[in-house]
């Protein structure tokens, strides 16, 4: 028998992992190249080479025993002050590997941050749509997420709204740029008006508010669009980062928490969080993926890989009547379905082996999203089955 906080969670188990193996069944039904699947978020772009050789030069170079043992729970020194350093210089920050804690990716270092700030029964407000494991984080330490509208044409945030549901509960507010699923990037504006708002109300409730910044997609921003380093605008900022998509790395689970001295109580906070690190199950960040990190701290991947991918699916999209936002950043596409009820689409499009995660898994219904973190093939033979699509709904 299970836990009964963990029946809840089972029920509504990620719809992305269902229809990914939904994928698989038709994939072995129908052959991998008849299938278009834009369900999993998986990065696809090529791993750096320089990832692969700083690797081989480590186990080359290294003492093992110290290479595979343990170390503190925030992480190598040494690595936290390069990375530390990389982003002094980027943004003009002024961090030192005592603002760094390595965690086990952008995941387990939100985990980390709500475990260390998060008292039961507290709120955390989340921007919709949004990454909805996010809920189960939240709940993992018994608080409650309070869901913040967003402009259904940008779905940039509404900011009136936003300040109303601050209150004497609100202790977290979450924000993911470039956004999943939207890919959606948060102008300095906005994060301003989001930072002056959060001032206005701890003052007025007298009570600490922190920003969690989960930022994944970071790197995965196209043309000259910036995205806003937040710790500038304000001091309760922690900043949740992971090597998953700047590097393709998802399964090696690297990544750290910014937590900038500027924070209430930073100290305490920092060391907390350290040692919640090892109270959730982590103890460490992977040691050799660490110190590879160290060596590849400025290296990415090629974003021209995605961007053609982006453009192809857009225009493609575009010119079969279908409504969407032009992503800015990430490798989401989100796509207005049709009609009201997103899973009928989602249904329809299955029969043209075209697979969706309907907007519903995003709180967000009536919307459909499309991960273009696939091949470019994908893209341009998956158009006759969306050219069907429109033509079943009327839209050309």
């Amino acid at each position: 028998m299970i836990a009964d906080k963990m029946k809840p969670l089972m029920e509504n188990n990620s719809a992305i992992r269902t229809m990914f193996e939904e994928g698989d069944k038709m994939r072995a039904e129908y052959g991998p190249e008849n299938v278009y699947d834009f369900s999993l978020g998986n990065p696809n772009a090529p791993v750096p080479a320089e990832v692969k050789q700083s690797i081989i030069d480590i186990l080359n170079e290294e003492d093992p025993t110290v290479l595979h043992g343990y170390m503190s729970n925030a992480g190598f020194e040494d690595v936290r002050e390069t990375i530390a350093q990389s982003l002094n210089r980027r943004f003009g920050t002024a961090f030192d590997h005592g603002n760094i804690l390595m965690t086990v990716g952008a995941a387990s270092g939100l985990n980390v941050a709500l475990k260390t700030i998060l008292n039961p029964g507290e709120e955390v407000i989340i921007f919709a749509p949004y990454f909805l494991e996010y809920n189960w984080y939240v709940n993992n330490y018994d608080g409650k997420v309070v869901q913040a509208p967003t402009d259904q044409e940008t779905f940039y945030p509404d900011l009136e709204a936003f300040e109303k549901l601050i209150g004497d509960k609100t202790r977290v507010v979450l924000i993911n740029t470039p956004n999943n699923p939207t890919g959606v990037i948060y102008s300095e504006e906005t994060i301003r008006q989001i930072a002056d708002i959060l001032e206005r109300k701890q003052k007025e409730l007298g009570r600490t508010i922190f920003l969690i910044s989960d930022e994944p997609y970071r790197e995965l921003a196209y043309g000259d669009v910036e995205v806003p380093y937040v710790t500038k605008y304000y001091d309760n900022t922690i900043v949740a980062y992971s090597y998953s998509k700047s590097l393709s790395l998802p399964g090696e689970r690297i990544g750290y928490l910014v937590i900038p001295s500027e924070l209430e109580e930073s100290q305490l906070v920092f060391d907390t969080a350290s040692n919640a690190n090892r109270i959730i199950g982590c103890v460490n960040a992977p040691s050799l993926q660490q110190k590879m990190i160290a060596r590849c701290v400025d290296v990415k991947v090629d974003l021209d890989y995605y961007d053609k991918n982006r453009t192809a699916l857009y225009e493609g999209l575009k010119d079969c009547g279908f409504d969407c936002v032009k992503p800015e950043g990430a490798f989401y596409m989100f796509l207005k379905s049709p009609v009201a009820d997103e899973n009928e689409f989602c249904a329809e499009a299955k029969k043209h082996n075209i697979l969706m995660v309907p907007g519903s898994a995003f709180a967000c219904p009536g919307y459909v999203r499309l991960a273009y973190c696939t091949s470019y093939d994908t893209i341009v033979n998956s158009m006759n089955g969306f050219r069907r699509l429109a033509d079943h709904y009327g839209l050309r």
